[in-house]
């Protein structure tokens, strides 16, 4: 997720939520061998729906200091067991790694150091198995806080989250962790118009792969007229009824879907 990285309150928004394909989706030398990794929204269906896998894992690998905090986690589950179809569950797996990893982080250094770390297949039986990375350090453009690489792994950058609460401390470092977290895993869900089209205009033009509701956690950015909304009030951490509705809609094939690993 690109965000500029400023001072000022209204810039901290900007940096917070903003996002644009090169960052947030990071799609540069994706490698498809040995194990086809697909693109972001490549296993939508696959959590969206329970005809083959019932049961889901979110395995989150972080570096020592680096576990994110419950709430961004117990929010992720709530968000992800209210638009996919797990009968058995959805749980969470910590594992506390080295990525042994210096400098800063291109989209190809987290597919890599993802792969390297999975415990298991993104498909393993009846379950699906999602990759959230809390590496040290950032982004190789340090206003990015997180990104999607393909269909299973997603990274977010605490460095740089750190340094995006208010000048207020509202948004705190919390409240920016727990959104950008949602939006992360909101891409792997394919949002917004990565892996089909929705029968709704939501998406911003100007930043594909966003919508345009700046009530939604799939946001592109918070802009300078919602600066006091943000400062004083939350932000965006939910799917808007757009959102909520695309997703709907791929899950029973009202809406047709594209580059899926499994359908």
């Amino acid at each position: 997720m690109v965000m500029a990285k400023r001072n000022l309150a209204i810039m901290l928004v900007v940096f917070v939520m903003s996002s644009s394909m090169a960052g947030c989706l990071g799609s540069d030398g994706l490698d498809v061998l040995p194990e086809k990794k697909g693109v972001p929204g490549g296993l939508t269906l696959a959590c969206l729906r329970s005809s083959m896998y019932t049961s889901m894992v979110i395995e989150i690998d972080h570096e020592p200091g680096y576990r994110p905090f419950s709430s961004s986690v117990d929010l992720l589950i709530d968000r992800l067991e209210s638009v996919c179809d797990k009968p058995s569950g959805i749980s969470v797996e910590y594992d506390e790694v080295d990525f042994g990893h210096d400098g800063a982080w291109s989209a190809q250094d987290v597919r890599d150091k993802g792969w390297e770390q999975k415990d298991t297949s993104p498909r393993d039986g009846t379950t699906l198995y999602w990759q959230i990375l809390f590496p040290a350090g950032t982004y190789d453009s340090d206003s990015v806080l997180g990104v999607a690489v393909d269909a299973s792994t997603v990274a977010l950058f605490s460095d740089s989250i750190d340094e995006a609460d208010g000048p207020f401390g509202r948004p705190s470092v919390e409240d920016v962790e727990n959104s950008v977290l949602v939006h992360e895993v909101g891409h792997l869900l394919g949002l917004v118009n990565l892996v089909y089209e929705s029968p709704v205009d939501h998406e911003d033009p100007e930043h594909p792969g966003h919508s345009s509701n700046d009530d939604s956690v799939m946001y592109w950015a918070i802009e300078s007229a919602d600066v006091a909304n943000v400062i004083f009030g939350s932000l965006p951490s939910d799917f808007d009824d757009d959102d909520r509705a695309d997703l709907a809609g791929l899950a029973d094939g009202s809406i047709p879907i594209r580059d899926q690993l499994w359908s």
